[in-house]
């Protein structure tokens, strides 16, 4: 018997910011937390499988999807189309699974709208030189692009006072740990708690 509802947590965070790999690692050690996996236009980067890390589609796949109401969210972001599937996050949840999300602050935004209860945690870096250290680390970042990315993580992170949570990334255990606590404390809130089962068994 399910003791409580499932909660939707919205991982944003601009590019760089290590928010993929914690979200990653979150998964291994957090029990019932299941990924919300988004569909995309873009081409599947090397290791990403289909249905795992994204749901790949072409783009008039996608522009029908949106014109049959099934994105709570969507949004171009980098020359591709990203969105977030309503039917998805309501199958988890209804489940009494913990659903996360991977999201921009565009995204992340639409997403409280629709579902008021979801808790929104932004991934900071611990400085804008570490990020462009770790945007130029990566290899599939040509010079136009991490000036691209740059620009728009500058955008984002004026956002972080929308979100209910802010953790810095400066060091990825102590960061997985924060995650992780804010995962925990909320799966304890009075309000996800199912009063009938305490009423029949207590």
């Amino acid at each position: 018997m399910k003791h409580r509802t499932g909660n939707l947590f919205v991982i944003s965070g601009p590019s760089g910011a290590g928010k993929t790999a914690l979200c990653q690692r979150l998964l291994e050690v957090i029990h019932g937390l299941k990924f919300s996996v988004s569909y995309t236009t873009r081409q599947p980067r090397q290791g990403e499988i289909n249905d795992i890390h994204y749901t790949f589609v072409d783009e008039t796949k996608f522009r029908a999807m949106i014109s049959d109401g099934e994105f709570v969210e969507w949004a171009m972001v980098h020359g591709s189309l990203y969105g977030t599937s309503k039917r998805r996050i309501e199958s988890m949840i209804n489940a009494c699974l913990d659903v996360m999300l991977d999201i921009d602050a565009q995204g992340a935004k639409q997403i409280k709208e629709a579902f008021p209860d979801s808790m929104l945690i932004f991934i900071l870096p611990p400085s804008m030189d570490t990020l462009k250290e770790r945007l130029v680390g990566r290899r599939s970042n040509n010079r136009e692009s991490i000036e691209e990315r740059t620009n728009k993580a500058i955008d984002e992170i004026r956002r972080y006072k929308s979100y209910d949570y802010v953790i810095i990334n400066d060091a990825f255990d102590d960061a997985l740990k924060r995650l992780s606590a804010i995962i925990i404390a909320e799966r304890a809130k009075i309000s996800r708690i199912d009063q009938d089962w305490i009423k029949d068994n207590f």
